[in-house]
């Protein structure tokens, strides 16, 4: 499977939007449910995810299938984010 045109333009954009979103939900995620002082939750969650964006681009071009890439990233993000913002209380 060679990658070019709108393929490798949709695999960039999951790895750069998906994985961007996926590691501003764990963060809102991790800093609601660490068991720290809100400040320490939120700064360890928010450098935490620079270690998940960095991981899920490596996963986008390992799985090299856009669809695949996209459903999966979309759902684990809006589903960390909304248990992150219910534990936290907002939903």
């Amino acid at each position: 499977m060679d990658l070019h045109g709108w393929r490798l333009a949709s695999l960039i954009g999951a790895a750069l939007l998906g994985g961007y979103l996926l590691a501003s939900a764990a963060g809102i995620f991790l800093g609601s449910t660490l068991p720290v002082p809100r400040s320490e939750a939120t700064l360890i969650g928010h450098l935490s995810s620079f270690a998940i964006y960095t991981g899920a681009i490596v996963w986008v071009f390992h799985l090299r299938r856009p669809a695949v890439a996209w459903l999966v990233l979309s759902l684990a993000s809006a589903a960390l984010a909304l248990a992150g913002l219910a534990l936290r209380g907002y939903a």
